[in-house]
């Protein structure tokens, strides 16, 4: 099985009743239809399409992580940021990032490869994850996030996907300054 929507009645939680509970909170976003987008590369041909003129966003890298104690973290990031992971645990305090398995991605937040997203927290919140989200994305117009499958886009902005994670029982933590 892959990450799209195809395939979204087998996830806990599916996009679709993600983006009904979504309209139910009164949560405002535009949502986008495009081809499975597995990596940064591959969302950077669709962005654009995305985008209204003028508009600063947010575009996002997601990483599932482990540490040592085996605590479990969802990392979104600007999608141009270098990452290294020891880099990244020094700066959150932990050691031996590594990344989590298939496995372990839809036992802890409910979704496949490809589709690692903010709003995974929808799982993630009652599984212990650890959100941290780059600083970068308070400059932002709009936030853009796959609400739990690959082939859908949403533009959300800051403060309503801090109404989601309240709703959610989750936070988010800042991403300290890296050395």
């Amino acid at each position: 099985m892959d990450a799209s929507s195809a395939f979204q009645d087998t996830l806990p939680v599916s996009s679709d009743a993600l983006l009904s509970q979504l309209d139910d909170w009164g949560v405002a976003y535009k949502l986008f239809h495009h081809v499975p987008l597995r990596t940064v590369a591959d969302a950077k041909t669709v962005e654009q399409d995305m985008m209204t003129p003028g508009e600063r966003a947010f575009l996002t890298k997601n990483l599932y992580l482990r540490d040592r104690k085996k605590r479990n973290y969802l990392v979104t990031l600007d999608q141009d940021r270098d990452v290294d992971l020891k880099a990244l645990g020094k700066a959150l305090g932990v050691g031996g990032l590594s990344f989590g398995s298939a496995d372990r991605l839809l036992e802890n937040l409910g979704i496949r490869p490809g589709a690692v997203s903010p709003l995974s927290m929808i799982n993630g919140a009652k599984a212990g994850v650890t959100f941290i989200l780059d600083p970068i994305a308070r400059d932002a117009d709009v936030l853009f996030f796959h609400p739990l499958v690959n082939d859908r886009t949403i533009s959300i902005t800051l403060a309503d996907l801090e109404v989601v994670f309240g709703h959610f029982g989750a936070e988010i933590v800042w991403l300290p300054e890296m050395d």
